[in-house]
Formats: structure tokens, C-alpha cells, sequence
């Protein structure tokens, strides 16, 4: 990165200010402002962590799925998670950061996680609900993270955004299914969307009025629109999918306003979400626990991996330091 100096940093703000204006990317070579780098980190490093304890949730139900088929389905899903998180690990690292620090400050609570991943999957219907609220709200925040200020950000979720379109639709599928099939099986169904409903409407974050990162990120261009604009797309995409799916969502002041175009719907409770924020929801211990035991069983893994490339180093230098040798004899 460009070594700035206090005569300097007024013409490069100045060339990063119109470059974000002009819809320009900036670059990990590029200048940029501190605080936009830490931005970028908290965000991209939250949506990493998200990707990786998103796991734990759908993994509950590998052992469990009704059928072979439901099971393959269900592990490319969380196996693409895994990737995700990679993809974002990385991105976060063109800013200076190691992966290593992005997870210890996860495992010790100083970086946050999507709050929708503590809360449990109770039934099979859970994974579908997660496909079709859950993944379909990741949808609506991400695909415009394809257009963010950022490169390597905005690369990585090109392909992030088509897998998850993906399970968006295998969780419609699921739920579909269910709801078709027996008196029984449509309650299980409409059980898991009364549920996951309204932590789906938190995971846009607070109220725009009562964010406090929103409006910066906008101006860099980082977002491209606000949690209530986001949060309002994705109630009017999902009331006619309810529909279809026959099932209802659990807002009784859920209504279209033809005056607005959209429709209304009815108060978050934003305690609950912020109760799940300070780690007080049903599976923030857990899901932490989890996290934390498979770092630690994991290590052997990563130290081997260490010492293989270190072997391989060393014997590509010893064999370019023998081909020097004979070059010169």
C-alpha cells in the first residue's frame, strides 16, 4: 500500500473521493482512507464469520434428512458455505489482515456473526426455511455487494450471490414439499417460516435511523442501499412466494399499500435482536462452543499444511540454487 504524507493525503483523498464517485474500484494497491479499510474489514470479516457458523444450523439436519437425495442436496449446501467463507477470509486479507486475527477475534467475541444463526433448527422444515427466508434475505443484501466500491469484495460475491440463488430456490423447493404434502407436514412447514420470519426481517440490520455504519457506507459506496430499503424489497418478494407456497407469513399487519407500492408491515422487535446481538439468544453459546472446538481439532490440519509447504519451499529453493550453480560452472 501507498505511504502517505501529511502534504499528500489531501490529493489522494481527493483521487480516491472521485473515484468512488465515478463507480471506479478501488484496489488493495490503491490509496485509501483508515477508516474505510476498517469498514471494509468489520463487514467482509462479519459476513466471513456468518458464512462459517451458518454452517452449524443446517448441518444439525445431515444425519436427519428424510432422504439420500435430501442429504446430498443439504451437503453441497453447507460445503459451499465453507467456500464462501473462504472466498471472504481472503478478500479480507487484500486489506492487510490475516485470517488467523479475523477468527481469534471471532472465537473471543470481539467480531460479530449474523444474529439469524442463533436461533435453532427445531425440524427438517427449519432447512427449508433457512433456504427460502434466510438465503433469500442473504440475496437481497448481497447481489448489490456485487456493484461495492471494493475489488476483490465485489468479485468475491459475483459467484457467492449464484450459489446462494441456489439454495434460495432448494429451500423454496423443501418447503414447497412439505406444505403440498401431508395435514402434518404442512404444520412443520408453517411452523419453521412462523419462526424464522421475523429474525429474517432483523438480519437488514436496525432501523436506518439507528445504524450506525449505513450512511458511511453508502457514501463509499460500499452499500448501495439501506437496511429499511433492503428489508422493504425483501417483504414484497416474499409475500406473493408465501402464496404460492401456501403458507402464511406471521404478520397480522402484513397488507399491500397501493399509495406506496409496497406492502406494510408490522414492528420488528428490535429487543430481541439486540438481546441476541449481546449473546443472549437461544444458540450464541453453542454455536460459539462449536466454533471454538473445531478451531482447536482442526490444528493438526493446519500445521501439517504448514510444514508441507514449507518442505516445498525449501526444495524449490535448493533446486534453483543447484540450477544457479550449474548455470555458472
Amino acid at each position: 500500500m501507498t505511504a502517505v504524507t501529511a502534504d499528500s493525503q489531501e490529493a489522494y483523498e481527493a483521487v480516491f473521493n472521485a473515484a468512488v464517485a465515478a463507480d471506479e474500484r478501488i484496489e488493495p494497491r490503491d490509496w485509501m482512507p483508515e477508516a474505510y479499510r476498517a469498514t471494509l474489514i468489520r463487514q467482509i470479516a462479519q459476513h466471513a464469520h456468518s458464512e462459517i457458523i451458518g454452517m452449524q444450523p443446517e448441518a444439525n439436519w445431515i444425519t436427519r434428512a428424510p432422504s439420500l437425495r435430501r442429504k446430498a442436496i443439504l451437503m453441497a449446501k453447507v460445503q459451499d458455505e465453507a467456500g464462501h467463507g473462504l472466498y471472504l477470509y481472503s478478500a479480507a486479507e487484500t486489506l492487510g489482515v490475516s485470517r488467523d486475527e479475523l477468527l481469534d477475534k471471532l472465537h473471543s467475541g470481539r467480531q460479530k456473526y449474523s444474529s439469524i444463526f442463533n436461533y435453532p433448527t427445531l425440524t427438517w422444515a427449519d432447512v427449508g426455511a433457512i433456504g427460502w427466508l434466510v438465503d433469500g434475505a442473504a440475496i437481497t443484501n448481497q447481489v448489490p455487494l456485487c456493484r461495492c466500491s471494493y475489488g476483490p469484495y465485489a468479485r468475491a460475491m459475483v459467484r457467492v450471490c449464484k450459489e446462494e440463488s441456489f439454495h434460495q430456490r432448494q429451500g423454496y423447493e423443501a418447503l414447497l414439499a412439505l406444505s403440498k404434502g401431508t395435514p402434518a407436514q404442512h404444520a412443520m412447514a408453517q411452523d419453521a417460516v412462523d419462526r424464522w420470519w421475523w429474525p429474517s426481517l432483523m438480519m437488514f440490520g436496525p432501523p436506518d435511523d439507528e445504524s450506525a455504519h449505513s450512511a458511511q457506507s453508502m457514501a463509499w459506496k460500499i452499500k448501495r442501499h439501506s437496511n429499511d430499503e433492503l428489508r422493504q424489497r425483501f417483504v414484497d418478494i416474499c409475500v406473493p412466494q408465501a402464496e404460492s407456497l401456501g403458507l402464511t407469513l406471521p404478520d397480522p399487519d402484513l397488507r399491500w399499500n397501493e399509495e406506496r407500492g409496497h406492502y406494510d408491515f408490522g414492528a420488528i422487535d428490535w429487543s430481541e435482536f439486540r438481546e441476541v446481538l449481546k449473546g443472549n439468544g437461544p444458540c450464541n453459546e453453542q454455536r460459539i462452543t462449536q466454533r471454538r472446538r473445531a478451531h482447536e481439532e482442526g490444528a493438526w490440519v493446519r500445521e501439517a499444511a504448514a510444514a508441507y509447504a514449507a518442505k516445498h519451499s525449501d526444495r524449490k529453493t535448493g533446486d534453483e540454487t543447484r540450477e544457479t550453480g550449474e548455470a555458472t560452472a
